[in-house]
């Protein structure tokens, strides 16, 4: 089974984190699966879904790095992040169920491939336009690349149990090691 060291972030940055765990079907299924209902159910993950999710993956981070820094983004990441919002509309549509009175729903149309890389474009686009964008942070973790939005202004690793103990490990270590010396 595939983990994931970090979920439970914005989406897109959840994304951006999975990094190569979901270049093949069984690692994106995982990751999907992870999501626990945050996207619409994808189905049967193969090859198309890898690709279409591949694609907003890797320009998602280029346009995160260009909105965390107020700079213009690039282009060609930017019309691949347009590709997959234009390739499944969305319309909502309502419906009415006793008990639970009126809803609206999103619709995609379009397969499977392009309706779930069309969701995750629009997480990726929430984000980039969000105004906490700049607050994106890269944990600080030695060896850490992962990205999180901190809740908290003193955050410093993405995950405290994890990335913030080997910090506070190696610090204990350091110091230990000067006294000794």
């Amino acid at each position: 089974m595939t983990s994931f060291p970090l979920l439970g972030e914005p989406l897109a940055l959840d994304l951006i984190n999975a990094g190569g765990r979901v270049a093949d079907p069984g690692g994106l299924g995982a990751w999907l699966a992870a999501q626990d209902g945050r996207l619409a159910p994808a189905g049967p993950v193969g090859p198309a879904e890898v690709a279409a999710v591949g694609a907003v993956r890797e320009a998602a981070g280029p346009l995160l790095e260009a909105a965390r820094r107020g700079v213009r983004p690039p282009a060609r990441e930017l019309d691949a992040l347009n590709a997959a919002l234009a390739g499944a509309p969305a319309h909502r549509e309502l419906s009415w169920t006793a008990g639970a009175g009126l809803t609206a729903a999103v619709h995609r149309t379009a397969g499977p491939a392009r309706r779930l890389a069309a969701e995750l474009a629009e997480a990726v686009a929430q984000l980039l336009t969000d105004p906490r964008v700049g607050e994106v942070r890269r944990c600080e973790a030695e060896g850490c690349v992962l990205l999180f939005l901190p809740a908290h202004p003193r955050r410093r690793w993405c995950v405290a149990s994890v990335c913030g103990n080997r910090a506070r490990v190696a610090r204990y270590y350091a110091r230990h090691k000067e006294a000794g010396a």
